[in-house]
C-alpha cells in the first residue's frame, strides 16, 4: 500500500494536478501545510483518507468532539476548522488502510503559538499515546506500524535552535513503541536530500514537501 506523504511545503505541481494517480491509497500529512490543500490532495486522489497532526503554524484543534454529526467544543456545535473529512490523529492511535498509525503533532515551545509543547508537556502526552498503542495491542496483537509526528526526535535530524530543537520524549516513544517508520516534518532541507536516520529498527524520516512510501502492514507484533 502507497502512500502520499506532505509535510510544511506545497508542491506547485501537486497543485495542478500532477500526482502518482490511483496507485496510492492514503495521505498522510506531518502539518504546516494549508487545510485546503490537504482536501485537494485527498479529492483528486479519489477521496482516499487522509491522517494529519498538526504543526506549530496550524490552528488549535484541540477540544473537538463529534456528535450526532455535528462537531462540539466545550459543549456548544461550532465549525470544524480542520480539513474536511480527514483524521487528526494528535495524541491518538488510528487504524486506516490497514496501517496503525500513533500520531503527536506540535513543536517545541518557542513562543505563545498553539500547537506548541514543552520537553515535559510532550512527554505526558507521549506516554498517554504509549499506554493506548499498549491497550490497543494487547486486545488485537497489532503494533503501531507509522508514529506520524511534526517535530523530530532530539538530536535525530533536528536543529540548535529554539524553534527547530526536537523532542526527548520520541526516543522512549519509539523503544516502547517499535514503529517500522517515524515520519515527521518541521525540519525544511532547503533545496538539500536530508539523509534518513534509524532509531533501532526504526526508519526516521523528514518528509517534508512530498514522499511516496510503500507500508507493509504487521498484522502480528510479538
Amino acid at each position: 500500500m502507497r502512500a502520499l506523504v506532505v509535510s510544511d511545503e506545497v508542491d506547485e505541481q501537486l497543485w495542478a494536478g500532477v500526482g502518482p494517480g490511483c496507485e496510492v491509497g492514503l495521505v498522510l500529512a506531518a502539518g504546516d501545510l494549508p487545510f485546503d490543500y490537504l482536501e485537494f490532495l485527498t479529492d483528486s486522489l479519489g477521496g482516499v483518507p487522509c491522517v494529519f497532526v498538526p504543526g506549530n503554524h496550524d490552528p488549535d484543534l484541540s477540544g473537538f468532539t463529534r456528535h450526532g454529526g455535528l462537531f462540539m467544543r466545550a459543549g456548544f456545535p461550532r465549525a470544524w476548522p480542520g480539513p474536511a473529512g480527514a483524521i487528526n490523529a494528535d495524541g491518538r492511535v488510528v487504524d486506516v488502510c490497514g496501517l496503525r498509525i500513533a500520531g503527536l503533532g506540535g513543536s517545541v515551545r518557542y513562543n505563545e503559538g498553539p500547537n506548541q509543547w514543552t520537553q515535559a508537556q510532550q512527554a505526558r502526552r507521549a506516554r498517554r499515546l504509549v499506554r493506548q498503542a499498549a491497550r490497543r495491542q494487547r486486545r488485537d496483537g497489532h503494533g503501531v506500524d507509522v508514529l506520524l509526528t511534526h517535530a523530530p526526535p532530539r538530536g535525530v535530524g533536528d536543529r540548535e535552535d529554539p524553534a527547530h530543537q526536537g523532542f526527548d520524549c520520541l526516543h522512549r516513544t519509539v523503544e516502547k513503541m517499535r514503529p517500522d517508520w517515524l515520519l515527521h516534518g518541521h525540519i525544511h532541507p532547503y533545496g538539500e536530500h536530508p539523509r534518513e536516520h534509524r532509531m533501532g529498527d526504526t526508519r526516521v524520516r523528514n518528509v517534508v514537501g512530498r514522499h511516496l512510501i510503500a507500508f507493509t502492514p504487521h498484522e502480528v507484533r510479538v
